[in-house]
């Protein structure tokens, strides 16, 4: 009498992936048309700009796209510098227990949040004339008549309110274990804070940090508006004596161009803080 039939499988071979379709798929297929569609228009736009290159009118209106290049980089540089101290303190009542601090600070970042950055910025430089006398008597109305002023004050309410709420969440995905053992050797609060639990948030808030620069370089151009000089100010005004389009792609290629050198910076000092975290 026979014995029991046995599997033909041996257990302990592994079992190999199945072979990456070949051939020419939909997803395939559209992308390398997508792709071709941008290296034509790329082609394109590069043959457009050599074709009507004008360089009289390059000589004529290069200083003040420079000149409107360099409010603009004023602009975000100082509206940064101060949101970002302004959201330390937002960022600290945000994660209050005491609500008076709590309420407040979350009112703060839902408004700015929640409503353009337009809408802030002209509520600040056309809202301000109605309380005209009033600013005159506290001295302040030299600040709110200046369009550049006003501009700035918008944009570090407005990003002071991303910042907060980037650090915040930044300190809190932070592990609660790194707060215990902390106290466990009996080091301060505001030490444990500064040593320990910020160089860990900030690695986690570098690439949203970077993000809403970027963001407030490109919304910058909103300052046009109201009557500033920025680089798209004068781009406006180029293209209103001219007539020319390519005063826009100009425009654009500076603030890509800008973006693009952030994008690095960022990436590079990424990769510099990190690593110690890549094997």
């Amino acid at each position: 009498m026979s014995g029991p039939a046995t599997s033909s499988v041996n257990p302990g071979a592994v079992e190999r992936p199945s072979l990456p379709p070949r051939g020419w798929p939909r997803q395939r297929i559209a992308g390398y048309m997508l792709m071709t569609v941008w290296i034509l228009g790329g082609v394109g736009l590069v043959v457009y700009l050599v074709s009507a290159y004008d360089p009289a009118l390059f000589a004529r209106y290069a200083p003040n796209y420079l000149s409107g290049l360099t409010i603009t980089l004023q602009l975000v540089f100082l509206s940064v510098l101060l949101g970002a101290l302004l959201s330390v303190p937002i960022a600290w009542a945000r994660t209050s227990n005491n609500r008076w601090f709590a309420w407040p600070a979350y009112v703060y970042v839902y408004f700015f949040r929640g409503t353009p950055l337009l809408a802030q910025a002209f509520l600040i430089y056309y809202g301000a004339g109605n309380f005209r006398p009033q600013l005159e008597m506290v001295g302040l109305w030299g600040f709110f008549r200046d369009a550049w002023y006003c501009a700035l004050l918008a944009f570090t309410l407005n990003t002071s309110a991303y910042q907060a709420e980037i650090l915040r969440g930044a300190v809190q995905a932070v592990p609660l274990g790194q707060w215990e053992g902390a106290a466990s050797l009996g080091l301060h609060r505001w030490l444990t804070l500064r040593k320990i639990i910020l160089p860990q948030a900030l690695i986690v808030a570098l690439r949203p940090y970077g993000n809403e620069i970027i963001l407030m370089v490109k919304g910058s151009a909103i300052v046009a508006i109201i009557t500033v000089l920025d680089l798209m100010g004068e781009t406006r005004r180029a293209y209103s004596r001219t007539f020319d389009f390519q005063t826009y792609i100009w425009a654009a290629l500076l603030y890509l161009a800008i973006v693009e050198m952030l994008r690095n910076i960022i990436n590079r000092i990424e990769r510099r803080i990190t690593a110690h975290m890549k094997r």
